[in-house]
């Protein structure tokens, strides 16, 4: 699924961002992120999207070559990831519905599967019954699920939440780590960069990786 060898990233203004990142993670993996803001876990999910380059080291996503020489491969893989990122990007003005079928119009898929999935989606975050409502309707927590119906209602074999958890209650969080958790299979791989690890579960995820200044250690195996 994943493979990193000796990858760093740094950006133009000369900030190391990643250093020396070693990371495996199988098909059907559930791997939790951890770290205090700026300590690269962010770059690190822009990395496996395609987003960034890595400056240097070997990274390898669903058996696509990360470099910038793979461009236009890669924005073909994307449409194999589901990312939900903490801007929630939503069209205002648009219903829940629209937004989820907006989320993956350029995947040339006919009409009526690309309608299908975006309500089956709906149904799995449990918002089908405001899936005609406006998003500017909603609560935040709402609108997280919206952004998570939009990842996975492409059917991804790669999910990457950045702190899906930010500006939630307790309550609320662990229903979006649950709910994101729920997604795993065996073919399809949840990645999620979160603060909150008071509310992990050991027993539920694979990996807990903990990132501090571009630095990767991996903290314990589920």
């Amino acid at each position: 699924m994943i493979e990193a060898k000796g990858v760093a990233l740094r950006y133009p203004d000369q900030t190391l961002a990643l250093k020396n990142i070693d990371l495996e993670i199988q098909p059907g993996e559930l791997i939790f992120i951890t770290g205090p803001s700026g300590s690269g876990k962010t770059s690190l999910l822009k990395l496996f999207l395609g987003m960034e380059y890595p400056t240097s080291g070997y990274l390898e996503v669903m058996g696509q070559l990360m470099n910038p020489t793979q461009a236009k491969a890669i924005r073909k893989l994307r449409r194999r990831i589901g990312p939900v990122f903490q801007e929630f990007k939503l069209f205002p003005g648009r219903t829940v519905f629209e937004n989820v079928l907006l989320g993956h119009r350029f995947l040339h898929m006919p009409k009526t599967d690309l309608k299908e999935n975006s309500m089956n989606a709906l149904e799995k975050v449990g918002l089908a019954h405001k899936a005609f409502s406006l998003v500017e309707n909603l609560s935040w927590g709402e609108h997280q699920r919206v952004a998570i119906a939009r990842a996975v209602a492409r059917k991804p074999l790669l999910i990457l939440a950045d702190e899906p958890t930010g500006n939630l209650d307790k309550e609320n969080a662990l229903k979006i780590l649950n709910l994101l958790a729920s997604f795993k299979d065996n073919k399809t791989s949840v990645i999620i960069t979160t603060h909150a690890t008071h509310l992990l579960d050991c027993e539920k995820y694979d990996k807990l990786i903990a990132i501090h200044h571009g630095v990767l250690q991996l903290e314990r195996i589920g």
